[in-house]
């Protein structure tokens, strides 16, 4: 079923044919809307609503045998989860009064508007939508077990946090409104667009894009596609990504960096739900749902001017946060077996034993590059590994190097906070401690104990005491 569908079928009742095939017709050319049953026979209702889920109910009121007002009763006592608009003939402002009482959505003549009618259905289809979504997620976090979706098996972690993301994930599946995931670089922005593709149309597209550096032309024809003729080159047509994405999902990532003009069409279609492929006069539908990810702060971005105030509030319909590797350390053991096992793989080796003198040190790192950091020291590591327990020396080295960036950085900002230390949700030992703090200082001083020993501050007898302790 395309996207710009209810879930669940519309029920319209009305013992004119002409009129259900006139609003059908509406639905289809305005809104895209096809997942429609039709009944004349009011009689039928109630076993329809007890043999089917309806989005929404269309309602006529004056019918024979069961009223409209009859069945409205009946909807609000024994369906009161289905919303219900009436669309009379009957111009009376009593009868309108009474119907919205009763608890109808909203109350139409049948000269009204066709465009007003189908924008309540839309509006009314969205609310309950937002029900459901809002009442799943609760349903998701009063869970006081943790049972992720096979979706997820591909996200190492035993994080809260993130369980939290999986829940709201689940609840916002069938929605059809734009996602915005914002998060740090390599947190795993992508990974989640993913989850979410496998939760709601596993068997349908997902396609990406890195929209930063495109500028405004090849943003343009490449999700909107071209006609033959339209620009030179342009020697056949080509459909664009929106297209090849249709009732998947069209994943753009690096939103932030979106170009002005960019963005001002990117807030058109998500607006209308309409585009138009470039020298072609003909709009299209767009039937993918839109996935944005970005490491940046789109709120600064738009106080600055950079980014639309506007189309910021259009992409965060639902809103994702990813955590820090820092804020989770508790995941570190898990993604460092994880990564192990995956490098020794791709390198045909047998996976070395992680010694733990090497988790405490990357338990106290602040990984400024997040899993994607810690994915390539690992594999590096395990590139050079020849026996027995993977070395510690390449992550000593990698964490100096980015140290060290750090530092010339700061150089000469006045303005720059010494880093604080950083220890992992889970602490060290004391001993481990010790350790990490013996090694590192022998590490940086070449093995020479005096130096060693004075930077720790602490005599050279007692230094080697502790190298001691740490080799028995």
């Amino acid at each position: 079923m395309d996207d710009r569908n209810p879930h669940n079928p519309i029920l319209m009742v009305d013992d004119e044919k002409s009129w259900l095939n006139t609003l059908r017709g509406a639905l289809k050319i305005l809104a895209d809307i096809t997942h429609v049953d039709a009944c004349t026979d009011s009689r039928c209702v109630p076993d329809l609503l007890k043999a089917h889920d309806y989005s929404l109910v269309l309602l006529d009121l004056t019918m024979p045998h069961l009223s409209g007002e009859e069945l409205l009763d009946h909807i609000n006592e024994n369906h009161p989860e289905i919303p219900v608009i009436v669309v009379s003939g009957a111009n009376q402002v009593s009868t309108a009064v009474n119907c919205i009482k009763k608890g109808a959505q909203d109350f139409f003549l049948k000269t009204d508007d066709l465009e007003r009618i189908v924008n309540s259905i839309k509006k009314s289809l969205r609310e309950r939508e937002l029900r459901i979504e809002h009442t799943k997620l609760a349903e998701n976090f009063s869970k006081l077990s943790h049972s992720p979706h096979p979706a997820f098996e591909h996200i190492k972690t035993q994080s809260s946090a993130m369980f939290r993301i999986f829940s709201y994930l689940e609840a916002i599946a069938l929605s059809r409104e734009p996602v915005l995931i914002q998060g740090e670089s390599g947190t795993g922005k992508d990974l989640i667009a993913q989850a979410l593709h496998h939760l709601c149309c596993p068997d349908a597209p997902f396609i990406a894009v890195n929209v930063a550096g495109l500028d405004d032309m090849l943003f343009s024809d490449a999700l909107f596609g071209h006609v033959k003729g339209a620009f030179t080159g342009a020697e056949q047509t080509r459909k664009g990504m929106i297209e090849e994405a249709a009732g998947g999902i069209l994943f753009l990532d690096e939103i932030g960096d979106l170009s002005q003009a960019s963005q001002v069409k990117l807030l058109r279609l998500l607006q209308s739900g309409e585009y138009y492929p470039l020298g072609s006069d003909s709009p299209m539908q767009c039937k993918a749902r839109i996935v944005a990810a970005t490491n940046q702060n789109l709120e600064e971005n738009e106080s600055k001017g950079t980014f639309r105030r506007d189309l910021l509030f259009r992409l965060k319909t639902h809103r994702i946060t990813l955590p820090a590797l820092r804020n989770r350390k508790e995941d570190v053991p898990l993604l460092v077996d994880f990564f192990v096992l995956e490098a020794a793989r791709s390198l045909g080796k047998k996976p070395p034993a992680v010694p733990s003198d090497l988790l405490a040190l990357l338990r106290s790192y602040h990984f400024p590059g997040n899993h994607r950091e810690l994915r390539a020291m690992i594999y590096d590591a395990v590139s050079l590994h020849q026996g027995g327990e993977l070395s510690t020396a390449r992550f000593h080295e990698a964490i100096q190097n980015e140290q060290e960036l750090v530092s010339v950085r700061n150089l000469g900002d006045q303005s720059s906070p010494v880093p604080e230390f950083l220890f992992p949700e889970k602490l060290p030992t004391i001993k481990e401690m010790n350790e990490l703090l013996v090694n590192e200082a022998l590490r940086r001083t070449n093995g020479n104990q005096s130096q060693a020993a004075k930077s720790l501050g602490i005599s050279q007898q007692a230094l080697n005491k502790r190298i001691k302790k740490t080799v028995q």
